[in-house]
């Protein structure tokens, strides 16, 4: 529509709720003057405004509502009447005395409802009378929204079994007769529209009908409610009729938007006793309406009412319906040719899922489904359709989501067959369901059988199946992908060392060949599911044969290193440094010296050849250094040259101040509380003095480019270390030093040169209170603190 016509249609809508609006208002006088002349005399007036061809639908329903909440308080006045003494028989015969047959019909309805409430006349003459009447108005949008009324203000008096203005035995047939009739008039109204206006205006049109659909399917909501339709009247006549007016319309838009209603409104139990009627419907639809929809909701419905109970169950055995259903869908797809191999494999995918809701036991009718499914797709090879892939993943996740097991799939023979189908970017998605199913069911996958199977049903997530994929790699997805892959991982577990170790080769075997970018996510969760392993077996129990106990895992301690070498094609040294510093660990944990020191000299390698950003530097020296101090199964050869290693990578770190930190830090690698053999005072003592020279270094450089002395913060942490080592004990660390130590950072705080900072005040405040409140305690302890002066 032009801005013009817009504009247009706005000034009649508007003119039209005035009109409404100042006639109601007129209309009100009336009756609170008890005045039925002028009562009736301005309503019909204000009735005439819905007599307009101006406006769409949409606008038109604005303006039928304004008249809509007027004509029921004018029902309302209609009762008081009747109460006052007012004959509702000549009321109902002065309405029909207005001049226009539109708003004659719209009063006849508001004093027929009042007529029905009035009993003075069976409910079922009135309604008969009232729907023929309604036959005077041909016109599509008006005789739809006159209907509806019809339809709202008679719903709630139908003579129903139970009603009050129930007749005599035959009651519901007049109900529904009356229901049936005012729908098929509707529906006739509704399809005309569609043949009136140039063709230029078809989409329009379309657009409008769908706007009105609803007015439509009311009548099928109101006769699902009529209580007294049991299943055989809905199987003789309910139905039969509806079907007989949807397969006659020839209409797309009626004909998708009807049955779609059938479905919907109608209870489940009736559809099954009634399938076979309701999917001979179906091939007698106009070749443009989507069937394969309407036959979709019809089979999620009926799989929504088998989930909710196996009592009903035996129904569905009773009237073969899966055996129905496989023969309509066939058909369907038999009689379109040019169906979208979407539009198949969605039609399959529902007949599937009925299948697991109906007879999840027969795994032979899901293997039917997907035979038949790879049947259709025989000769297509890989499907490139987007829409079709999506389908394809619905239907082959639906037996892992109802079995919650990776067997499942293998026992059909089908399944794979239908996999061959999918491109490399389906497989991948494919592969990415499987994982997913497995993790939201927490499926502990326990055999290397069942591992190696669903590691080669995923290949599509741990390896590239195709080099062009990389042109539309997403970064985001693909992390989402291997943290899966990675949790997968994790999940793997077997109570028995031997089949774990199977499983651990497995993965490992198909891990491998990933390529370097996923290696980094999938190394690690192997890697610690390994380690786990170990630290099983290290607390089993003690009595086991020594060889039984230390066999498995040397094996794994070898598969870890061949794992980790393989990070080697990837530029990411400090993950593998990570990983063989926590090998390392547990070798030690273990008791495996030589295993334990190779993952040490494979660690020290990396830093040497491979790390060179000096902040990863500092990263590794912390990490080695914390390891080895915990390191308890080296010989006095082995640890000495790994210290000395780690305290020259500490002193040869590029700036200053991590020089210092690192080369402080190693002082814990000569004296470890819990080990006697490691408890050497003059190297601590040796490493701390180290760490003086070169935070004096820094200090130097500081000011002599910057003209300041800089920061005494590595002055404060090394005091801490002093103090650390001196309250452990250590004897070369005396009283004398520390006060040394405390004056050089007074007298460096007190300098003119000095640069603020407030991190290094906060620390040496915190380091002597420290030291006061040690001499504070009292004892011994306070004994050693009194001759610090602080």
């Amino acid at each position: 529509m032009t801005p013009n016509g817009v504009e247009d249609e706005e000034k009649f809508l508007a003119s039209g709720i005035a009109g409404v609006q100042q006639n109601a208002f007129h209309m009100h006088r009336a009756l609170d003057s008890n005045n039925l002349k002028d009562a009736l005399k301005y309503s019909a007036q204000m009735l005439s405004e819905l007599r307009t061809s101006r406006l769409s639908p949409h606008k038109y329903y604005e303006l039928y509502m304004r008249a809509f909440d007027e004509l029921r308080k004018l029902e309302m006045f209609f009762k008081e009447e009747t109460k006052r003494g007012c004959s509702i028989v000549e009321l109902y015969e002065l309405v029909q005395h207005a001049g226009n047959i539109l708003p004659r019909l719209y009063l006849l309805c508001t004093v027929g409802s009042v007529y029905i409430k009035s009993k003075e006349a069976p409910a079922k003459d009135i309604l008969k009378d009232l729907v023929e009447m309604c036959r005077g108005i041909q016109h599509p949008l008006r005789g739809l929204f006159l209907r509806s009324y019809l339809s709202q203000v008679s719903k709630d008096k139908l003579p129903d079994i139970g009603s009050e203005y129930e007749g005599d035995a035959d009651t519901v047939v007049d109900a529904v007769e009356f229901v049936l009739q005012n729908f098929t008039e509707m529906n006739k109204l509704w399809v005309r529209m569609q043949h009136q206006g140039p063709a230029q205006e078809k989409k329009k049109r379309e657009k409008e009908r769908s706007e009105l659909r609803d007015l439509v399917g009311k009548n099928l909501h109101v006769l699902s409610q009529i209580e007294g339709i049991d299943l055989e009247m809905y199987k003789e006549t309910v139905l039969p009729r509806i079907l007989e007016q949807v397969v006659n319309c020839k209409d797309e838009i009626a004909q998708g938007y009807l049955m779609d209603c059938i479905i919907q409104v109608f209870p489940d139990e009736y559809h099954l006793q009634t399938l076979e009627t309701l999917l001979g419907a179906c091939p007698q639809l106009q070749p443009s309406v989507d069937i394969k929809m309407v036959l979709a909701r019809l089979m999620e419905r009926l799989s929504n009412y088998a989930a909710l109970s196996t009592d009903v169950l035996p129904e569905f055995f009773q009237v073969e319906a899966f055996a129905k259903l496989n023969s309509a869908i066939g058909k369907v797809i038999e009689a379109q040719e040019d169906m979208p191999i979407a539009g198949v494999v969605t039609l399959y995918s529902s007949l599937l899922t009925f299948t697991l809701h109906v007879h999840p036991d027969r795994l032979d009718y899901v293997d039917q489904i997907l035979g038949a499914c790879v049947k259709k797709l025989s000769g297509k090879g890989k499907l490139k359709d987007s829409i079709a892939t999506k389908q394809i993943v619905a239907l082959l996740s639906a037996p892992l989501e109802k079995y919650k097991d990776i067997d499942t799939a293998l026992k059909l023979s089908n399944y794979p067959h239908v996999m061959e189908h999918l491109d490399d970017t389906t497989s991948k998605e494919m592969a990415n369901v499987l994982v997913q199913t497995i993790l939201k069911n927490k499926t502990c996958i326990a055999t290397d059988e069942k591992v190696e199977a669903l590691f080669e049903l995923m290949k599509g997530l741990i390896r590239d199946l195709d080099e062009n994929l990389h042109d539309e790699f997403d970064e985001e997805d693909f992390k989402e992908e291997q943290n899966s892959v990675s949790r997968l991982i994790q999940m793997l577990h077997n109570d028995d060392p031997e089949e774990m170790l199977k499983i651990i080769c497995t993965v490992k075997k198909h891990i491998v060949t990933g390529g370097p970018k996923r290696l980094p996510f999938t190394v690690p969760p192997l890697i610690f599911n390994s380690l786990k392993l170990v630290r099983r077996l290290q607390n089993q129990d003690e009595n086991a044969p020594e060889e039984e106990t230390s066999a498995i895992p040397k094996k794994i301690f070898q598969i870890l290193n061949q794992i980790i070498e393989a990070l080697s094609s990837v530029p990411v040294p400090e993950l593998a440094l990570r990983l063989y510093l926590e090998c390392a660990e547990a070798a030690n944990d273990s008791d495996l010296e030589p295993v334990a020191y190779e993952f040490f000299t494979q660690a020290y390698i990396l830093y040497e050849e491979e790390i060179s950003d000096s902040k990863a530097q500092v990263t590794a020296i912390q990490l080695i250094i914390g390891i080895l101090q915990r390191m308890h199964i080296f010989g006095v050869e082995n640890r000495d040259t790994l210290t000395h290693k780690a305290t020259g990578y500490s002193a040869k770190l590029l700036k200053k101040p991590d020089q210092c930190k690192a080369v402080y830090s190693c002082s814990h690698l000569f004296w470890v509380d819990d080990q006697d053999s490691i408890k050497d005072g003059e190297r601590v003592l040796l490493c701390l003095k180290r760490a003086l020279r070169i935070a004096n270094a820094a200090q130097q450089m500081s000011n002599a480019t910057r003209g300041s002395s800089g920061s005494v913060l590595l002055f404060i942490e090394i005091l801490n270390k002093y103090l650390y080592f001196y309250e452990k004990g250590v004897t070369q660390i005396t009283v004398a030093s520390i006060q040394s130590l405390i004056e050089l950072i007074t007298t460096e705080i007190q300098s003119e040169n000095k640069t603020a900072d407030p991190a290094a005040d906060a620390l040496l405040s915190s380091t002597l209170r420290y030291i006061q409140f040690q001499k504070d305690k009292g004892g011994a302890v306070g004994e050693k603190y009194e001759s610090i002066k602080s």
